[in-house]
């Protein structure tokens, strides 16, 4: 299947970081506009995994980064849900942009790991990657997405909710109900995970959270 600007839409992990690797080939930054244009606007998934993919580099330890990497990733998941066709992003996130030299080195240490999940997502269990399925992806995919401003400050906190994300994205994208599955299973630790620091640092009177 090919995109808007007839290229083929991305069918895996590999895919994705191959397109990120050429738009940081093109020019001295690279804008999200560009990140909608090479992947077509009428694939979620893939944009969202873009997203996700940079949070787990170097880039996601920059302050910041992580919430509006997450603010993108909801934006896109909301849509989702409600059955919108084409992906909508206001113009003022369109123009956010990235130096290539950082997106290069992102997608260097990308490659093998792609590799490595490539070869072991396929299609299976189509049912909980499709229809509802898809439905109960984007409402899990936005709870995620909300615990990340909150716990920005602790270190690595938003790792767990961005690879959950990431998982749930290829499968999407692959059709991998057990993938699925697997997501559900590290959105729900990450959750539970989040939510038990939450409370043992409230209690511990940490200060990090103070309402």
């Amino acid at each position: 299947m090919t995109s808007e600007n007839g290229t083929r839409e991305p069918q895996s992990v590999g895919d994705v970081v191959e397109g990120i690797a050429e738009l940081a080939g093109r020019d001295s930054r690279v804008t999200i506009g560009d990140v909608l244009e090479r992947f077509g606007n009428r694939s979620f998934a893939p944009v969202m995994m873009v997203f996700a993919l940079v949070e787990l580099t170097p880039a996601g330890g920059i302050p910041g980064v992580p919430t509006f990497l997450a603010v993108c990733i909801s934006l896109i998941a909301v849509q989702m849900l409600f059955g919108r066709d084409h992906i909508w992003v206001p113009e003022w996130i369109k123009r956010r942009s990235a130096p290539s030299k950082r997106l290069r080195q992102a997608t260097g240490k990308l490659e093998t790991v792609a590799e490595r999940v490539d070869s072991v997502a396929h299609s299976r269990l189509e049912q909980f990657a499709s229809g509802i399925g898809l439905k109960i992806a984007a409402a899990i995919i936005i709870a995620l997405c909300l615990t990340i401003p909150p716990f920005e400050v602790v270190p690595f906190a938003s790792t767990g909710p961005m690879l959950a994300i990431d998982v749930i994205c290829l499968a999407i994208m692959v059709r991998d109900g057990l993938a699925m599955l697997i997501a559900w299973a590290l959105a729900a630790a990450a959750l539970i995970g989040l939510g038990i620091y939450y409370f043992a640092s409230d209690t511990a009177g940490t200060g990090y959270f103070p309402f």
